[in-house]
């Protein structure tokens, strides 16, 4: 059984990445914060991928938001790179891609976000193990999003009308799921992961890393 990890990166050039962070510390410094980010979810991503699994072979698809870099942090020799289709909705985006992945070999497929210090790859290793006893799996974040989301069958609900980057996103997904039923009249099972908090503003980052250092 494969198990597919799809990650939505950001490229990381001035004014486009963290703005919410930008408008506290400027562009530069938001760049930074993300290239941390980005370094902390290929480390967390390159330890699950190492962990022992004699029952699944395990893939990270990096997806590009503007253009695939060939020269970064994602080695090419580790990782698959793609570029996210050019649709103005999150949800489309990654509906497209959970439906490659799943049209291609995957039996199971989880997507995540380069947002959160907190991920540890121990959340990636409980979704994928989540999804052999459920419908759909769901990693909350603090801010009333999610910061993973993973099925091992396309569902579409979960990407439609939905108020993507919103505190009420949470709690949208949930409602649909607790409504919906399979084709055999049997509503959706699904996991809730630990609640992790994503960072969005430069007063995230700061938290966070006074929680780390708690540690």
């Amino acid at each position: 059984m494969n198990c597919i990890l799809i990650v939505f990166v950001k490229n990381p050039v001035p004014g486009k990445v963290k703005t919410r962070v930008a408008a506290t510390v400027g562009d530069e410094k938001a760049v930074m914060v993300y290239l941390e980010l980005l370094k902390h979810t290929k480390d967390v991503i390159t330890k699950w991928l190492a962990e022992p699994n004699d029952k699944a072979q395990k893939r990270a698809v990096i997806y590009y938001g503007d253009y695939i870099n060939s020269n970064d942090l994602w080695d090419d020799a580790y990782f698959l790179k793609k570029l996210q289709v050019s649709l103005p909705d999150l949800g489309m985006r990654m509906q497209s891609a959970f439906e490659e992945e799943l049209t291609a070999d995957a039996a199971r497929v989880v997507i995540i976000g380069s947002d959160c210090l907190a991920l540890r790859p121990e959340h990636l290793s409980k979704a994928f193990e989540e999804l052999n006893e459920n419908d759909a799996v769901i990693g909350p974040a603090d801010d009333g999003g999610y910061y993973l989301l993973g099925m091992k069958k396309l569902l579409n609900f979960l990407f439609e009308n939905k108020s993507w980057s919103q505190p009420i996103l949470m709690e949208e997904t949930l409602a649909d799921l607790n409504r919906r039923k399979t084709s055999q009249d049997v509503p959706y099972t699904y996991q809730l992961l630990e609640t992790l908090s994503d960072i969005d503003t430069w007063e995230d980052y700061l938290r966070e890393l006074k929680a780390m250092n708690s540690f």
